[in-house]
C-alpha cells in the first residue's frame, strides 16, 4: 500500500474513533465528512441543545502534496502525535493552524 493510502487509512480510522466519544447529548449528531478524491477530512456536529442550533467543525485534515495537514483542530485531543502513533512520519505532518513562520519551530513539518 502506497504512503498516501495508508495516511487514508489513518485518517479515516482516527475520525471513526473520536466520532465515537463526541457529544452526549442525543440531539447533536456527530457526523464524518469524507471527500477521498480531494483528501479532505472533517468531523463536524450538528443538532440542538438547550433549544439552540448547535453546528460546526471541530476536526479537519487534508492530505496535501503527500503530507497530512492538520487546517483544524477543536479538540483537546493532540491529533499530531497521535497521527505519529498510528505510523505518520513527523516530516510528513503539518500543524496548519500554526503561523508558517511558528512551524520551523515545531518538530513537524513547515509545510
Amino acid at each position: 500500500m502506497d504512503k498516501i493510502e495508508q495516511y487514508r487509512k489513518y485518517i479515516l480510522q482516527l475520525l471513526t474513533d473520536k466520532a465515537q466519544f463526541s457529544s452526549s447529548n442525543k440531539e447533536i449528531e456527530t457526523q464524518t465528512i469524507v471527500d477521498q478524491e480531494h483528501d479532505h477530512y472533517q468531523l463536524v456536529c450538528a443538532g440542538w441543545k438547550n433549544r439552540r442550533r448547535v453546528y460546526g467543525c471541530f476536526l479537519h485534515l487534508d492530505i496535501k502534496n503527500g503530507k497530512v495537514w492538520i487546517q483544524y483542530n477543536g479538540t483537546e485531543i493532540d491529533i499530531a502525535n497521535e497521527l505519529v502513533s498510528l505510523g505518520v512520519a513527523k516530516k510528513d505532518i503539518v500543524v496548519a493552524f500554526h503561523d508558517p513562520y511558528m512551524r520551523q519551530f515545531t518538530e513537524f513539518a513547515v509545510g
